[in-house]
């Protein structure tokens, strides 16, 4: 029995022997007190069902007064028997936005809403033929956690056998290994633009490493600027490279802004459906930047194997702070992650000197209001 995905299409279709479900957070005694409190080191269950169906929708916004819980929760998710995790991913990267931010922000499958972008919404379906599971991880030192949450889901009485179970993972390294940013400060660096040449690919960034049969329906990238210069700054010019199938297709791309749909070095907050820059940094793109890309119109199938790749700077030559989530669909068993970094490495980097001026030049302009 095969459903197909929402469109404005095909709402008008009925569909038999389809129940709409809801989890959530609900007080159940009738009061307003609609949260869960989730404790220091506590792992906390949303939801642990038994049927078959599709996750359609889940909203969700948290409160705690530690800086960056957003990096120091964790969401897990498993489908039907498997022992390994299908998604496991900081909570805040996992709804679209790095850095331990929230930002107002759309996109088709995910959006971060008013207030300031708190309220995190992910509309990936994700079916499942016996089991669904949800949980998210407090890992923060001394805080606990305020988390209300709903799941919208179909229970269904069987689902096709060729929907893939939805995955995500994060990954990040800080930083990437390039150029010494010290030694070249004192050089008056500028990149290599177009001599320098990238023939093997080994030392890219790595967004996905995937196994089993899928698709690739894409990823948002979160770069902080390490390079501190009065001078032109811009950390992209990294193409996308994409090896499918023990490299029987590759997918070679033309740039860091090319592959995230832009162009010329973008400096400018855009959203909308399948790209967009959520966080576009400070001057002279310094600080913290983040793009995503979806595809949604044009998933990249896999029958093997894939590995998802971008350089950091043209032929790796910058050093800059990179972290990723990507979101794929595939066959199960799946590759078993690489161990998720402990919390202290997760941790976002101050911010620079020019990001701090720039916050304090608005909070005097604010307070003059």
């Amino acid at each position: 029995m095969e459903f197909g995905f929402s469109s404005l299409m095909n709402l008008p279709t009925i569909k038999k022997n389809v129940k709409r479900k809801r989890i959530s957070s609900y007080d159940q005694t009738g009061a307003n007190a609609d949260f869960k409190i989730i404790n220091i080191k506590e792992r906390f269950e949303l939801c642990n069902l038994s049927c078959a169906g599709i996750i359609k929708h889940i909203w969700m916004t948290l409160a705690s007064k530690d800086l960056h819980y957003l990096r120091k929760v964790i969401i897990r998710m498993w489908w039907d028997d498997e022992k390994n995790p299908s998604v496991e991913c900081p909570i805040g990267d996992f709804f679209g936005v790095g850095h331990s931010k929230s930002v107002n922000f759309w996109s088709l499958p995910l959006s971060m809403g008013p207030e300031d972008g708190k309220g995190f919404n992910c509309f990936f379906p994700m079916p499942f033929s016996k089991k669904a599971r949800i949980e998210i991880e407090n890992e923060c030192n001394d805080w606990e956690l305020t988390c209300y949450y709903y799941i919208d889901y179909e229970e269904l009485p069987e689902i096709d056998s060729c929907y893939g179970r939805f995955h995500s993972s994060w990954n990040r390294i800080n930083p990437c290994n390039g150029q010494d940013y010290d030694k070249l400060k004192r050089m008056n660096w500028k990149a290599e633009m177009f001599s320098k040449k990238n023939r093997t690919h080994e030392d890219d960034y790595l967004i996905l490493d995937a196994k089993g049969e899928g698709h690739y329906v894409g990823c948002h990238l979160d770069i902080h600027n390490l390079f501190e210069t009065d001078k032109f700054n811009w950390p992209g010019e990294g193409d996308d490279y994409i090896e499918i199938d023990d490299g029987e297709i590759i997918l070679h791309g033309t740039g860091t802004e090319d592959y995230f749909c832009g162009a010329w070095c973008p400096t400018q907050y855009y959203c909308s459906p399948y790209f967009g820059i959520p966080l576009p940094g400070g001057e002279r793109w310094s600080g913290k930047i983040s793009y995503y890309r979806y595809h949604i119109e044009d998933p990249i199938y896999f029958h093997k194997n894939i590995k998802v790749k971008i350089e950091h700077g043209h032929a790796n030559q910058r050093s800059d702070d990179f972290s990723s989530t990507a979101y794929w669909y595939q066959t199960e068993p799946h590759k078993k992650f690489k161990l998720l970094l402990p919390v202290n490495e997760r941790l976002p980097r101050e911010e620079p000197k020019e990001i701090k001026k720039k916050i304090e030049r608005n909070k005097s302009s604010f307070s003059i209001l």
